[in-house]
């Protein structure tokens, strides 16, 4: 068999994120991809025309977000008609994903120089649209009305409101710990935008010109605020925000780094994807987790830094409590509980973010994990070292 090729990460960009109803809000959503793709190519010094695909994730693929996104942001952006695009849809996921097929494509050399990204507008599109949209054609949910789902599932809810009470009550969370984690999130991200940390990755767009979600913590205001159902433990302070925002990387095997005379910031050195249960649905960054690790032979004690989506902080606590991970090294920046959490962008934006942290402080390893609607964690591991 042919050695496998690396898949190195040449360069990543994205947006600031918008805050619903925000600055990015009446950007179009394919205006909105084509940003980040746009300010990517100003980066690398390659013909677009090289480029053999463009693969990004996006949720809620209809409307303005229908018709194979990543095609239509790559056209907006005036790039070559013929470089082909496909769409991801792996949920919360979808762009980390995008990063995980375009490595595979250049790894195997079927590929030798892809675009991966995501681009979502949750202002436009509201969160589960596409879910709901069956509704006038008879199908409340993807779910009810299965002989299969309900046989295997029953009839119960569905929710990742519903599962992330249910994590925060089975590892004994309460709601004073994930107040502190949300105050704690806001109060990092609102340090590394005044530090400029975000600046190397951000291309201002408009009037949105820094992430628009993290705010100045009020304890009182956030100790006030109702559950988000009837005895529970959440509240809307410590679940991720609705966000508008794209990313877009530059990945390539080492073919095309030689012919294209490239310089890769880091080498992707793990990707992989666990199911867990799809009812508790937020637990998979647990098992997912373990799995890189035990492919890797990597402990989290060799990984500088993590990041991992703030879907609810009972979703990162409980991860915490599982994997023994030190937080003074998760989410150095904040994360989606200030910053947001654009579905189909997150994690590209991740990949973004961690990437130049790790270069800020000159460090090695790095992870990025998501929980994913329906019981899915996904996982990437990034190294710097590339030689």
């Amino acid at each position: 068999m042919a050695e496998m090729n690396e898949a190195y990460i040449v360069d990543a960009v994205r947006t600031p994120v918008g805050k619903r109803n925000g600055a990015l809000a009446h950007v179009h959503p394919a205006d909105l991809g084509a940003h980040s793709i746009r300010a990517l190519f100003d980066r690398v010094d390659v013909d677009p025309a090289a480029v053999d695909d463009v693969v990004f994730g996006c949720v809620d693929t209809i409307g303005p977000q229908a018709g194979d996104i990543a095609r239509t942001c790559w056209l907006v952006a005036g790039m070559p008609d013929e470089v082909p695009g496909t769409t991801v849809d792996r949920q919360c996921g979808s762009s980390q994903q995008a990063v995980h097929f375009a490595a595979q494509a250049v790894m195997s050399g079927t590929a030798d120089l892809v675009v991966a990204g995501g681009v979502q507008n949750m202002s436009a599109i509201p969160i589960s649209a596409a879910m709901l949209a069956g509704e006038q054609y008879g199908f409340a949910n993807p779910f009810s009305g299965s002989p299969g789902w309900e046989a295997r599932y029953g009839t119960q809810e569905v929710s990742q409101f519903r599962s992330a009470e249910m994590i925060a009550e089975k590892w004994n969370i309460t709601r004073d710990d994930m107040e502190t984690y949300a105050v704690e999130s806001h109060e990092r991200a609102l340090r590394a935008r005044a530090e400029g940390r975000f600046a190397k990755e951000i291309v201002a767009l408009g009037d949105a010109r820094h992430d628009e979600g993290p705010r100045e913590p009020d304890l009182d205001k956030i100790r006030s605020l109702p559950t988000l159902v009837p005895g529970g433990r959440l509240t809307a302070a410590m679940a991720s925000q609705l966000s508008d925002a794209s990313a877009a990387l530059l990945i390539a095997n080492a073919d095309a780094v030689r012919t294209h005379a490239l310089v890769p910031r880091a080498r992707i050195h793990h990707l992989s994807v666990r199911g867990a249960d799809p009812i508790w649905m937020l637990t998979a960054p647990i098992p997912a987790t373990a799995h890189a690790l035990g492919k890797t032979g990597l402990s989290l004690d060799d990984i500088d830094l993590v990041e991992i989506n703030e879907a609810f902080a009972s979703v990162v606590i409980a991860w915490q409590k599982e994997t023994s991970a030190d937080l003074a090294k998760v989410n150095v920046n904040g994360g989606a509980i200030a910053l947001g959490h654009p579905l189909g962008a997150t994690g590209a934006i991740l990949v973004a973010t961690l990437l130049n942290e790790l270069e800020r402080r000159d460090l090695r390893y790095g992870a990025v994990t998501l929980c994913i609607g329906y019981g899915m964690g996904v996982t990437t591991i990034i190294d710097r070292k590339v030689d």
